[in-house]
């Protein structure tokens, strides 16, 4: 596994740790659309679109 690959899991790992986390309600509703989006585009390697959806899922949180 490479650094940038573990990064990558790592992140994943820990924003699907804070979807599971967060209350019910919409603010986790859309967390978790976009945490799909962003596995949707680590499986077309499309790691810009991933990190972006990430970041997107952890705003959604907040």
């Amino acid at each position: 596994m490479t650094p940038e690959t573990r990064e990558m899991s790592i992140k994943l790992a820990a924003v699907r740790a804070a979807c599971e986390r967060a209350p019910a309600g919409p603010q986790k509703d859309t967390a978790w659309k976009h945490y799909r989006l962003a596995e949707l585009a680590q499986s077309e390697e499309n790691d810009a679109e991933m990190y972006k959806e990430l970041d997107a899922a952890k705003l959604a949180l907040v």
